[in-house]
């Protein structure tokens, strides 16, 4: 008997193509539905739990597929697995923000990041070998006392303006160039209809200190106020009026996949995975969702929110 490979892991992208709301439910703070977010840091993050059941949801593979991968579903009135009990292959962990979006006095807007986003994605890039050491090194910045800009789209004399706060830049430290290139040639795909998004990636990143880059994913996201219209009177009905939290469109996160050999027999094995390893589980995974995948995660399905790109990278 062969013996089984390891877990093997690898990252996904998510490139919000609208706004997205993926929310904590409702709240008695300023805005009644808060997107999620980590607790230390206040980051925007997407929870693993709902990453994977948007994902599950939109596979384009046979329901034995999608069982072998994500295990078998639960039955609605019971609570019980539909078919023999077993734990799914893949696991997501949450998606954290790795790139922002913020408008900019030139340039239209600039994707924005900071050291400590930088040395996180870097860490996991390197678990999942999609990234060398060297290149790590490049990605590992303790130094940033102004702000680094991978090229002159968005500097003024030697300033850039992002929304209504000047910060002076440094545009000649080669790290940002490099990591901006990285990045474009990863988070998306090499494509005519993403082009654009490549080249203003590797053009507009600008890493900022980190309590600058708090301040933007904390206080610039998109809050709107939403209501409920009575049909009769075309007036808001009741107290139905409240405020929703989004990311804008723009934003890039990105999380960790990890599959682990099938716990199924050899002979119960799907034929388009191939294989129980791990590594044909996350290589089917990717091929299931397509050349181009578009998939919708988070709330407000039906008023067109949550529509992302997803881009895998693979050792």
């Amino acid at each position: 008997m062969q013996p089984i490979t390891p877990n093997k892991t690898g990252l996904l992208y998510f490139a919000a193509e609208t706004a997205l709301h993926a929310g904590t439910g409702s709240t008695i703070a300023a805005i009644d539905l808060p997107i999620q977010r980590e607790r230390t840091t206040q980051y925007p993050i997407i929870q693993g739990s709902g990453i994977k059941g948007a994902l599950r949801s939109q596979c384009r593979g046979t329901s034995a597929e999608i069982e072998a991968a994500f295990g078998p579903e639960l039955k609605a009135a019971s609570g019980t697995n539909s078919g023999p009990d077993f734990a799914g292959s893949v696991a997501f962990s949450d998606a954290r923000i790795l790139l922002f979006p913020v408008r900019a006095l030139q340039g239209v807007f600039a994707y924005v990041t900071s050291p400590l986003v930088l040395a996180r994605f870097a860490r996991e890039a390197r678990i999942a070998g999609v990234m060398d050491e060297e290149m790590a090194r490049q990605f590992t910045i303790t130094d940033c006392p102004q702000a680094l800009a991978a090229g002159k789209k968005h500097v003024i004399d030697n300033q850039i303006v992002l929304e209504e706060f000047t910060f002076p830049v440094n545009s000649s430290d080669p790290r940002a160039r490099q990591i901006a290139k990285w990045l474009a040639q990863h988070v998306f795909q090499d494509a005519p209809t993403t082009a654009y998004w490549r080249a203003h990636l590797a053009e507009s990143l600008i890493i900022l200190p980190e309590n600058d880059f708090r301040d933007f994913v904390v206080n610039s996201t998109e809050v709107v106020t939403r209501v409920a219209l009575d049909r009769g009177t075309k007036t808001v009905a009741g107290t139905a009026l409240w405020t929703q939290e989004h990311l804008p469109a723009e934003t890039v996160l990105f999380c960790t996949v990890t599959a682990r050999p099938l716990r199924l027999s050899a002979e119960r094995v799907p034929a388009a995975i191939g294989g129980r390893d791990a590594k044909s589980v996350l290589h089917w995974l990717a091929k299931a969702f397509g050349d181009q995948p578009r998939v919708q995660i988070g709330g407000d399905e039906t008023t067109g929110l949550g529509i992302v790109a997803l881009q895998w990278h693979l050792a």
